[in-house]
């Protein structure tokens, strides 16, 4: 509420002690200003390729776990560590084997292969393969966690009856197992998109939203305008922008995933 209510108004932490008014200013700076859309771009990809290879390896894991493995809690522990370190020291863990200079993908590129090393943080194109591989690498887990629940979460019966009518695999996977498991899966999906919205560690670690300004997510646009240029205003403006972006996409995609559950139903 403190955020969007200095959102309307010029202020800063360290030269204006008194918020003024200015009304939508701060959100007609922000909307108009050609780099945000380009953090937007930048962020939408960087979302949408992190979550949805995410949501395939983390559910391919899950049900690989499920129906492979009865007494699958040590894999299961094994495999959630990732997500359990913090963003910036997985950040630093990635940097290193990243680097030009001393990173063992580099030297396995370089050495073994014998091919030209390859800029994984200072390029564009590279730098955000990198965000997204540091990203799917450290979340992969939750989705994996949350679609192995919902695929416990499915009664027996059900397999067995399809059993008895000699359903084919296939049918089974689609008419009982993706529909049952879905909410979860969906939730896990959902969950992402926020997060992955939210990304800065990661990307101030790797990059620091460079060369130039090229890997910036819009969170870390976000980070730098309010700790940086200390411009708390239109930070508070952006905030809020960001807000309204990942609640109308969450709703969205929870409506869009309900409707398909119903119709495999």
């Amino acid at each position: 509420l403190w955020a969007v209510y200095l959102s309307f108004f010029d202020y800063s932490i360290l030269n204006k002690p008194v918020p003024e008014w200015v009304g939508i200013e701060n959100y007609q700076t922000i909307l108009h200003d050609p780099n945000l859309w380009e953090r937007f771009s930048f962020t939408g990809q960087f979302v949408f390729t992190a979550v949805i290879i995410e949501l395939i390896l983390g559910f391919s894991i899950a049900y690989f776990l499920h129906t492979q493995f009865k007494k699958r809690g040590i894999w299961v522990t094994i495999l959630l560590i990732p997500m359990m370190l913090s963003p910036v020291i997985v950040g630093l863990f990635w940097k290193y084997i990243l680097s030009n200079n001393w990173g063992i993908i580099n030297w396995f590129i370089s050495y073994v292969l014998g091919l030209e090393q390859i800029n994984f943080l200072s390029t564009k194109e590279w730098g955000f393969w990198s965000i997204v591989l540091v990203d799917v690498w450290m979340w992969t887990p939750f989705v994996m966690l949350l679609s192995l629940a919902g695929l416990s979460s499915v009664p027996e019966y059900l397999y067995e009856s399809a059993e008895i009518d000699r359903a084919s695999a296939w049918f089974k996977f689609t008419r009982i197992t993706l529909p049952l498991s879905a909410p979860l899966v969906v939730l896990s999906v959902v969950f992402r998109i926020i997060d992955a919205f939210k990304t800065t560690d990661i990307v101030w670690v790797l990059t620091a939203g460079g060369p130039g300004s090229t890997t910036e997510t819009i969170a870390y646009s976000l980070y730098k305008v309010a700790f940086a240029f200390f411009k708390t205003g239109q930070a508070s403006a952006l905030a809020v922008i960001l807000l309204v972006t990942v609640i109308g996409l969450s709703i969205i995609l929870v409506k869009v995933m309900t409707k398909a559950q119903e119709a495999t139903s």
